[in-house]
């Protein structure tokens, strides 16, 4: 009998075991209040940009013009950090025979869940459709829990 297969299987299955049981760890910035070491009451919230149609680089907003609403629009809102991340999407409108494929950007920005924050979150969307004509921006928001 071949003893080796079962004493693999239920080391695996310890260390495993292991890291579900183990919480998030304390971060490492220390004094910080925009990233504390452990933080309650955060979320997270991913917006949906479409810059223009994916086989047609040249129409829509350029990188350039990412950057620019990125700078003046976001950064300033939450200064503390954020993700973008360059993403294809696609959503296909009532009526339509076949989806609108896009050059996208996801935003991820994680902050305190309070009223000024969301209003933010809202200010930026509101001037992604003013600038662009868009109807709409997509936005997901979720419960975060946080450690830096």
């Amino acid at each position: 009998m071949n003893l080796a297969r079962p004493v693999v299987a239920m080391l695996v299955a310890a260390l495993l075991a292991g890291c579900a049981a183990t919480p998030v760890s304390g971060g490492s910035l220390q004094g910080d209040a925009a990233h504390p070491v452990r933080a309650e009451g955060w979320v997270e919230t991913r917006l949906y940009f479409g810059l223009g149609p994916a086989d047609a680089v040249g129409q829509g907003v350029s990188e350039q013009g990412w950057q620019s609403f990125l700078d003046a629009e976001v950064t300033p809102r939450f200064p503390d950090g954020l993700s973008v991340i360059d993403a294809y999407g696609q959503w296909q409108g009532k009526g339509q025979a076949t989806p609108e494929r896009l050059r996208s950007k996801m935003l991820v920005v994680d902050y305190p869940d309070t009223a000024a924050n969301q209003a933010k979150v809202e200010a930026i969307r509101a001037a992604w459709k003013r600038r662009t004509g868009d109807t709409s921006v997509l936005r997901v928001t979720q419960p975060a829990e946080v450690s830096f």
